[in-house]
């Protein structure tokens, strides 16, 4: 049996003592750890992180992805291919624990593995896992694939997450005060221990739930007979949790029923929170819904060099060491795409989870506007995408392809595959702006622009999600003016791009050539503003103490 109280490598700061659990579907931790897809786990691996640092009475419960979420690989005319290849780890621990959860209406054999705090500077980490020699090959896909397509797969990844964690925990012997929902994929915990209670006020006083997203997709929602025959309430009686769903409907929304469930929620950023708010205020017995907004770890996330050249406020060592970077880059992109990149020509970057809000092709809607601004010799312009879609989002696969297709034949633009940990680490560093252009009220928090701005690289962004709290335009980032909301979808979006286009051609672009001096002090009052507000401690600290 793991011992506790051996397993962390720190005594517990007395601010921090209180013991809370963390679900998360996803964690990104480390590259070599591919257990993750997008912001959602790039926030969670931050937090762990930043709970380490703080030493924080905080353990991670997640799940061991067998095939990751999918290797993005390319097909042999060099569009976007899916692939999924075993991944094995040397780095995790076997605590020898297993344990049955029922799923279906038959007896599932859980495996836990433990990421030790030592491995990669984290609170420690439980990872579960089905692939057990105990359970047959249904059994064992469980574990298989993050966010598995077929329906019944997902919430048997539910119910090992959310009963798994709850139940590991007990046979730990945990005293857990704080049960830390990081979106509604752990919902089955709330019945785990509405049936080891009896009383769902005694679940309210231990879960806080955090929704991260606007988007429908995002807020599951299944037929309440399909989650009985998948044994997803786990014994509770059906006159209890069908209070939780809606007069007049079959389905239970797993973020209404985490709200209700919830003695405290939030949303991940100033705006999120109202749009939240907004979303759910029609819905009675919710819980409240603050905002803690989310953050990146900077330890993590920092160069060294940069860092030091913005202490000193040193021009030229800033300058120096981002063309350092840049070349960096620009080898990732020529091993990849065979396209040499300048160090010295201004790059942007467009690199995030793709679907389709985020609108990965504005940039290319007026194409021959794009073309004109990116074959200009006199103040050229370098272009890279990045980002993995959802292996069965064909229409964002689509959008991939056809990046592809358009820049293949222009020296200076390209998309890259395989966007995880490293690769984005490399873009932020070495790109000069950090392109960030969604619907609005559609992103929820955007954290990849707080660690592109951590390394110098300078926020263009719609104002959504955590921009607002931190945006100067001209200052610190530069900022699309968002279309009026009445206009068609249509109007928006050809609005919204002409004025990408300008603010590119009448600002970015002229002071970049013209006026460096001006372009560094902008360089250095991003890094400046985006710390310590939009570092991972703060967040960490502020779910301590508005959330637990």
């Amino acid at each position: 049996m793991i011992n506790l109280a051996e397993l962390f490598p720190y005594s517990f700061d007395k601010k921090y003592s209180k013991p809370v659990a963390y679900f998360s579907m996803e964690f990104a931790i480390d590259q070599s750890l591919k257990i993750y897809s997008g912001g959602l786990g790039f926030l969670a691996g931050s937090h762990i992180r930043s709970a380490y640092e703080l030493k924080q009475n905080f353990i991670g419960i997640g799940i061991l992805w067998k095939y990751g979420y999918y290797n993005q690989e390319r097909n042999m005319d060099g569009t976007m291919k899916v692939s999924f290849i075993e991944k094995n780890y040397s780095f995790l621990t076997d605590t020898g624990i297993a344990f049955p959860i029922t799923i279906h209406n038959h007896e599932v054999k859980v495996k836990v593995l433990l990421l030790k705090p030592e491995v990669f500077n984290t609170a420690p980490l439980f990872l579960l896992t089905t692939d057990h020699p105990d359970n047959d090959h249904l059994a064992q896909t469980i574990c298989h694939r993050l966010y598995d397509p077929h329906e019944s797969a997902r919430i048997a990844q539910s119910s090992l997450l959310g009963y798994g964690g709850a139940k590991l925990l007990d046979i730990l012997r945990r005293e857990t005060d704080i049960y830390h929902m990081n979106e509604g994929h752990a919902l089955p915990l709330c019945f785990y221990l509405w049936k080891k209670y009896k009383d769902l006020n005694e679940v309210k006083k231990r879960v806080v739930f955090t929704t991260h997203t606007p988007e429908t997709a995002g807020n599951e929602e299944r037929e309440v007979s399909r989650l009985e025959v998948m044994s997803f309430f786990d014994g509770v009686e059906k006159d209890q949790y069908q209070t939780l769903v809606e007069p007049g409907s079959k389905s239970l929304n797993y973020t209404l029923a985490a709200l209700r469930m919830a003695k405290v929620s939030n949303g991940v950023s100033q705006m999120h929170s109202e749009v939240s708010r907004d979303m759910w205020k029609g819905f009675e017995r919710i819980s409240e819904i603050k905002a803690v907004t989310n953050a990146q770890n900077h330890t993590y996330w920092k160069d060294e060099k940069l860092e030091k050249a913005f202490e000193k406020e040193d021009d030229k060592a800033q300058a120096v060491r981002k063309k350092e970077l840049k070349k960096e880059l620009f080898k990732f992109v020529a091993d990849q795409t065979g396209k040499i990149f300048d160090e010295n020509v201004l790059t942007i970057v467009w690199a995030r989870r793709f679907a389709g809000y985020k609108r990965a092709n504005l940039l290319l809607r007026d194409f021959e506007r794009f073309e004109k601004i990116v074959s200009n010799t006199k103040q050229p312009m370098q272009v890279i995408w990045a980002g993995k879609p959802y292996p069965e989002d064909h229409g964002s696969i689509q959008i991939f392809n056809d990046i592809f297709w358009k820049t293949k034949s222009m020296p200076n633009c390209t998309i890259l595959t395989g966007y995880e940990l490293a690769l984005s680490a490399l873009l932020k560093r070495g790109s000069d702006v950090w392109l960030n252009n969604p619907k609005l009220y559609r992103e929820a928090s955007g954290t990849s622009g707080m660690t592109a701005a951590m390394n110098g690289s300078i926020n263009f962004s719609i104002p959504d999600g955590w921009v607002p709290e931190f945006a100067k335009h001209g200052k610190n980032c530069f900022s699309i003016e968002p279309a009026d909301r009445k206009l068609s979808e249509e109007e928006q979006n050809k609005l919204e791009a002409e004025r990408l286009y300008d603010v590119l051609e009448k600002e970015i672009i002229p002071l970049y050539y013209q006026k460096p001096e001006k372009w560094n002090a902008n360089m250095r009052q991003s890094w400046k503003d985006v710390l310590p507000q939009f570092d991972s401690g703060r967040m960490a600290r502020e779910y301590y103490e508005k959330m637990y």
